[in-house]
């Protein structure tokens, strides 16, 4: 599938893959400050964004979606950051065709499989995404309005702003959801499962772990599959952050990405 894609800057390329729900306008100001020393690409992942909408929404497909994407745009190799399930693409990537990667950083998500037996990932999603699906956009007239009417949702307040991004007015001049909300809901199971199956002896490449203090995506416990996966990793915490780190501290975030990609990152 074709993507579409938002590049900043010059340099080492460095691809940016957003977490479910986000799209490439999420990291357009942490992209425009990378690309003062990278080549910076920040894809819309498939039913997201401006990209084009597909009932199939797994890892393996996004992982050829992202193999298209480079070689349609020539890019040999490249440092991959992403965040959530676009850390999980990442990871998925990094296991199939390592020789594209030069570095990887991920965004507080664990390659393992989070489900309903141990984790409240899933039913956390589900209840977004049933909200979503819910969610009468029809007879609305404003930005205000619709607003006002997603307040009354219970999904925190914080996270209705990130999620009202998602909405936009169609050729008809109504409001619609750029999000496949269908596609996601019927596939969810499928973005809960981890890469604990995955063949890990020739991956040797350079991870950075970013785990968020006050988020349960990448607990102590998901330390040894990590290293197992990827040996040559190491794993850090940002002190106060939730899952949405880099939002809340994006200069510490940057910061972490520069000092970890030397010398990549010096033109």
């Amino acid at each position: 599938m074709r993507l579409f894609y938002r590049k900043y800057g010059n340099g080492y390329p460095f691809i940016i893959l957003h977490g479910l729900y986000g799209c490439s306008d999420n990291w357009v100001s942490i992209g425009k400050e990378l690309s003062k020393t990278f080549e910076v690409f920040i894809p819309d992942l498939r039913n997201h964004g401006h990209s084009l909408h597909s009932n199939e929404h797994n890892y393996e497909v996004m992982t050829n979606d992202l193999l298209e994407f480079m070689n349609f745009y020539s890019i040999e190799k490249a440092v991959f950051l992403g965040h959530s399930m676009g850390g999980k693409i990442a990871m998925n990537f990094s296991l199939s065709y390592p020789e594209r990667i030069k570095k990887l950083i991920i965004l507080d998500i664990a390659p393992k499989t989070y489900s309903l037996n141990d984790n409240i990932k899933t039913n956390d999603h589900r209840k977004i995404i049933n909200t979503l699906l819910n969610f009468d956009l029809t007879n609305i007239n404003n930005r205000n309005d619709i607003a006002n009417e997603f307040a009354q949702t219970d999904i925190p307040n914080n996270f209705q702003i990130f999620l009202l991004k998602n909405i936009y007015r169609d050729k008809n001049n109504n409001f619609s959801w750029r999000l496949n909300i269908k596609a996601i809901s019927e596939n969810l199971h499928k973005l809960m499962e981890g890469l604990e199956q995955k063949e890990t002896s020739s991956n040797n490449l350079p991870y950075l772990f970013i785990k968020a203090e006050n988020s349960n995506y990448i607990l102590d416990s998901d330390y040894t599959l990590i290293k197992k996966l990827f040996p040559n990793s190491n794993i850090i915490t940002i002190k106060n952050a939730t899952h949405w780190l880099h939002i809340e501290y994006p200069k510490l975030i940057i910061q972490n990405i520069l000092d970890f990609t030397k010398p990549t990152n010096q033109k």
